[in-house]
């Protein structure tokens, strides 16, 4: 999946698949696991492996203008997962909730890449945000998805999300 990559030319930043990836982690695995799933890829990416998008390396993405979503992608796991820990088990009002929190959790990745673009960068922050618009439509899809799948998975595997404590 992280070679899935759709150059649009907009600030540099292709539509990726492992932004949707990132966020079910999180909704499958609960905010510990899922957090630590995308961590220790980002780990082998910042050893120089080519695990992001387009065969590219963490390092390569912290120099261009997509290390914040990146960082997002860690972010959003935990975020998804925590909310995914104390939704009620119950379908179909989980699989409602569950495309929220993807909603959710790509718009924090847009957050972070966002603020990575004005403060590392030097967008300004109107360009920044412009710059995500072609990807709202195509990250909605995905997200939708996600939130299907990840339901699917917890109602067939209600071990892999972490109970709420």
């Amino acid at each position: 999946m992280a070679f899935v990559s759709i150059p649009i030319g907009v600030a540099g930043v292709p539509i990726v698949m492992q932004n949707a990836i990132a966020i079910m982690a999180g909704m499958i695995l609960g905010r510990r696991r899922g957090t630590a799933a995308i961590g220790l890829v980002l780990i082998l990416g910042l050893i120089g492996l080519p695990v992001l998008a387009g065969g590219r390396s963490a390092l390569s993405a912290f120099a261009g203008v997509s290390g914040g979503y990146v960082i997002g992608y860690l972010v959003s796991a935990w975020v998804c997962g925590a909310i995914a820990e104390i939704t009620p088990r119950r379908r179909p009002l989980q699989t409602v909730l569950f495309v929220i929190v993807s909603v959710l959790g790509i718009f924090v990745q847009y957050f972070f890449g966002a603020i990575w673009m004005v403060v590392i960068k030097g967008f300004s922050l109107k360009a920044a945000l412009t710059s995500q618009l072609a990807f709202i439509g195509p990250d909605l899809v995905k997200m939708i998805v996600v939130g299907l799948i990840a339901s699917g998975v917890a109602a067939a595997f209600p071990r892999l999300l972490p109970e709420p404590r």
